[in-house]
């Protein structure tokens, strides 16, 4: 019997609900066209664990979608270990962007974790703040030329991200690598959605016209990473290194980031070659930018629909920064501006869905699910989960208070997902969210010209219609 019959067997048995769907392809037009709305259909209709089905007979997939903040932390914490990324779509983002942290796993995954974590402590994250404000800087000063006074936060705030993280990746290499990755990402990661989600491909080394454009876009971006990498571990002799073991600070703390990778080790891990490297930069790369600028544009859109929260924001802001520069300690001196940006990733989390693959079989929120099972985790439903969160739809950064935070689940709220893989960059991804926030808000009020922002499931959330807001100077800018 085969898993896919198994798995449909032993689901039928414990009665989990499947959504419905059209003869011989189930759900898959539902799932190609709106996925996200079809997960939020599949909880109304059926509850917390209901099964889906796409794809045609042979091919067919299973999904086992898992929607309750109880459920997540099974998936992602307490059985972490029973629930991998063996699916599909982690395996083609592999192929694509290495295997870094996000895709590793096993002894691969903990020895690159050891290695890495020094380089994301609290206290050298920190060190990163001027970097974001400098980049932000830029951003807004660019502004002053906006063709009536109108930009799309959506687009503005990927370049904003993409070159922040490449400063801190690269230093001054930043212009090549965001000139390269402007242009090759896109190519890169449609071509990864089309096979992740096909229910079969054609091997990669065809010579069809779309694997030739992602080779050449995967060429150029190699190569690219490649030549820099080559610089900075011939530089990486000529100092001290960072100890992954005890994480003793060195010498090279205001240097960039590919450096400090470049001269991370330990007496058990050893250090990165130059492919590992490179996988680690690419994976930086893909979570670090497009995780953040999601963040922000829709934080900048949701204050531009609502004046008197942006109001409320900008009086903390000015209130605890006056004229200055944020710095990372400001961090927790702006609670509610926080507060926005944890329920602008409540509304719209950089990762709405998540999958991973069942080892054994399970059993949650009273549901089996079988050896071999695909196994879905969506923070853009349990986001929006009644029990969880009054009036879902409505935007109120006051749910965010210390109060409300400890009367929730745990897992109501995962946009940096949790367990042993939750992202390891998501300090930096507050700090430099708000950093940027704080300094755009002071410089310039929001008015939204585009009140709704369609969206879609890619590897991150991807905005699929502009996000467009009227802005008026508020002060000079930095």
């Amino acid at each position: 019997m085969s898993v896919e019959t198994a798995a449909s067997n032993a689901a039928r048995r414990v009665g989990t609900p499947q959504l419905e769907g059209v003869p011989l392809l189930g759900s898959l037009f539902d799932l190609t066209s709106d996925s996200l709305g079809t997960y939020l259909r599949a909880r109304h209709k059926h509850g917390d664990v209901v099964r889906i089905s796409a794809g045609p007979p042979g091919l067919r997939a299973e999904l086992h979608c898992v929607f309750s903040a109880e459920g997540a932390q099974r998936v992602l914490a307490t059985e972490s270990a029973n629930f991998r990324k063996d699916n599909p779509f982690y395996q083609e983002i592999r192929d694509s962007f290495g295997n870094g942290l996000l895709t590793s796993q096993d002894e691969d995954y903990l020895r690159q974790r050891r290695l890495v974590q020094p380089l994301f402590t609290r206290r050298r994250v920190d060190g990163y703040a001027a970097a974001v404000a400098a980049e932000t800087a830029q951003t807004l000063e660019s502004w002053q030329e906006a063709t009536d006074a109108v930009v799309d936060v959506s687009v503005e705030m990927m370049h904003l991200a993409l070159r922040a993280v490449a400063r801190i990746l690269f230093g001054t290499d930043v212009d090549a690598t965001v000139d390269v990755v402007d242009r090759c990402f896109p190519v890169i990661t449609e071509y990864v959605l089309r096979r992740g989600y096909s229910p079969a491909n054609i091997p990669r080394s065809w010579p069809t016209p779309a694997n030739r454009r992602a080779a050449a876009a995967l060429d150029e971006l190699y190569g690219v990473c490649d030549r820099i990498i080559a610089g900075r571990r011939a530089a990486a002799g000529e100092g001290a290194s960072v100890d992954a073991g005890s994480g003793a600070r060195t010498d090279r703390d205001g240097e960039d980031l590919l450096t400090l990778l470049a001269a991370a080790q330990s007496a058990d891990d050893g250090s990165f070659d130059a492919a590992e490297l490179r996988d680690q930069v690419l994976i930086f790369l893909l979570a670090g930018h497009e995780t953040t600028a999601t963040s922000l544009a829709f934080s900048l859109h949701l204050l531009a629909r609502h004046p008197e929260l942006q109001t409320r924001a900008r009086e903390e802001i000015s209130r605890v920064l006056g004229d200055r520069t944020p710095e990372a300690a400001d961090l927790e001196r702006l609670p509610y501006l926080t507060r926005v940006l944890k329920e602008s990733m409540r509304l719209y989390p950089a990762a709405p869905v998540i999958g991973r693959q069942a080892v054994a079989a399970a059993e949650i929120d009273g549901h089996a699910i079988p050896a071999g099972a695909t196994v879905i985790l969506a923070p853009w439903v349990t986001h929006r989960h009644p029990d969880y969160w009054p009036d879902p739809e409505r935007f109120d950064p006051d749910r965010f208070t210390p109060e409300a935070e400890a009367a929730r689940p745990r897992y109501a709220w995962f946009p940096f997902g949790g367990g042993p893989r939750a992202c390891i960059g998501q300090h930096f991804s507050m700090l430099e969210s708000v950093i940027a926030l704080a300094m755009t808000l002071r410089a310039y009020e929001f008015e939204a010209v585009d009140t709704e922002i369609p969206v879609s499931a890619g590897i991150t959330l991807r905005a699929t219609g502009p996000a467009r807001c009227r802005i008026r100077p508020l002060r000079a800018t930095p």
